[in-house]
C-alpha cells in the first residue's frame, strides 16, 4: 500500500525533517562544570577577542582566571600542586633574553624534563596565565618543566615566537643538567599556539639532527590554515574561542593572511612528518581547532608516528589546565601524564 500525504501533512513532515537537520548541526553544549567556567568568565566581563584591541585583550580576564575564581568560590585547595617549587630564569637568545619559569618537583633527581609553551594565539597571555598546566605536569610526571616565554605579536610577528621556542629548547637541552634535569629524557608540550610551537620544535629537532624529544604533548594545537573545517563551522560562535577570534589572532600575528600557509603554521600541509617524536594529541569537542588537531594526528599516524589522540566531549578550548574544577580536564591531564611517563621510562 502506498502512503499518500496531504499537502499540509507533507509540509509538516518536511518542516520536521528540516528541524531535525538543524538540531543535528547545532553546536554541542558544554558540560555543567565547563559551562560554570564560561559563566564565570562572562561575569568577569571578558569579551570576544575579535571585539577588542590587543591592549584590551591582554588585560581582560582569562579562562584561567575564571577557573581559579571557581576554585576559590568552592574553597578547593591548591595542594598538592602548590608543593612544586618554581624558579624564574632568563634564557639567552640571539635577539635578547626570554623569560622562563622552571617548575621543580620534590625528590632527588636527576629528573626528566618537559619544555612547555603556553597558548594565546601568539598575541596574548604569558607564563603567569598558564601556570596550572606546567605545575600539574611537574607534580604528576615527577619532571622538571621549563615553561618558556616567547616574543608576542603584533610587536614581533611570525616567525619570532617559533624562533624563540627553538632557542628555549636548545638552551634547555644544553643547560638543564645544572638544574638537576636529564636532557636524555626530554619532551615538549604546548597548548593552542603553544601546541603549534611544540610540534615545530619536534620537527626542527629531527630536521637539524639535534637532540630529539622523546615525546610531544600537543593540546588543541594550531595545525592548519583552513577556517572552513567542520569544527570551525560547528563552533564558529563558541566561547572562549570562535572563528572571528581566530581570524583576529591570525591578523595580529602575521604580516598577511597568506602567511598562515607557511608550513610552520599549516602543519597539515607538510609531508615530512615521518620520524618525528611520538605524540599525544588532546582535543576539545567545542573548539574551532578540533578538526585541525584530528587531521594532524591522522597525518602523523599515516607517516608511521605513534600517536595517542583523544577528543574530550563537553569541553571548550582552554579546558586543559582546569583539572581542579572540570572533570574532563583531570581525565585529559591523566592521559598526558601516563603517556609522558611511558616515554620517559622507555628513554631510561
Amino acid at each position: 500500500m502506498t502512503l499518500r500525504l496531504s499537502s499540509s501533512a507533507a509540509a509538516a513532515a518536511l518542516l520536521l525533517c528540516l528541524a531535525g537537520t538543524t538540531q543535528a548541526q547545532e553546536a554541542p553544549k558544554p558540560a555543567a562544570e565547563m559551562q560554570a567556567v564560561l559563566d564565570k568568565l562572562q561575569a568577569l566581563d571578558a569579551k570576544p577577542f575579535a571585539s577588542l584591541t590587543v591592549a584590551e585583550a591582554r588585560t581582560q580576564a582569562s579562562a584561567a582566571d575564571a577557573a581559579r575564581a571557581i576554585q576559590w568560590d568552592k574553597r578547593i585547595s591548591s595542594n598538592p600542586d602548590a608543593q612544586v617549587t618554581t624558579r624564574d630564569i632568563a634564557i639567552p637568545t640571539k635577539q635578547g633574553s626570554i623569560a622562563a619559569r622552571v617548575y621543580i618537583p620534590g625528590g632527588e633527581g636527576p629528573f626528566p624534563v618537559v619544555v612547555y609553551y603556553h597558548g594565546g594565539g601568539f598575541v596574548v597571555a604569558d607564563i603567569n596565565v598558564y601556570d596550572a598546566t606546567p605545575r600539574a605536569l611537574a607534580l604528576n610526571t615527577n619532571a622538571i618543566v621549563v615553561s618558556a616565554e616567547y616574543r608576542h605579536a603584533p610587536e614581533h610577528k611570525f616567525p619570532a615566537a617559533h624562533d624563540d621556542a627553538w632557542a628555549a629548547y636548545q638552551w634547555t637541552v644544553e643547560n638543564i643538567h645544572e638544574l638537576n634535569g636529564d636532557a636524555d629524557r626530554i619532551a615538549v608540550a604546548g597548548e593552542s599556539a603553544g601546541g603549534n610551537l611544540a610540534a615545530n620544535v619536534a620537527l626542527m629537532a629531527k630536521e637539524k639532527k639535534a637532540k630529539m624529544p622523546v615525546h610531544q604533548l600537543l593540546v588543541y594545537p594550531i595545525a592548519g590554515n583552513d577556517m572552513n573545517t567542520p569544527s570551525y563551522q560547528e563552533n564558529a560562535e563558541a566561547k572562549p574561542l570562535g572563528k572571528a577570534d581566530m581570524e583576529w589572532f591570525v591578523k595580529n600575528s602575521t604580516t598577511s593572511m597568506d602567511q598562515a600557509a607557511d608550513p610552520r603554521i599549516n602543519l597539515n600541509g607538510r609531508s615530512d612528518l615521518a620520524g618525528v617524536a611520538p605524540a599525544t594529541v588532546i582535543l576539545a569537542q567545542i573548539d574551532p581547532l578540533r578538526s585541525d588537531g584530528e587531521t594532524y594526528a591522522a597525518k602523523l599516524k599515516d607517516a608511521g608516528v605513534a600517536v595517542n589522540s583523544k577528543i574530550f566531549p563537553g569541553v571548550t578550548h582552554e579546558f586543559f589546565g582546569m583539572a581542579k574544577v572540570v572533570p574532563a580536564a583531570k581525565d585529559a591531564m591523566d592521559l598526558a601524564v601516563a603517556d609522558l611517563q611511558t616515554a620517559f621510562g622507555k628513554a631510561n
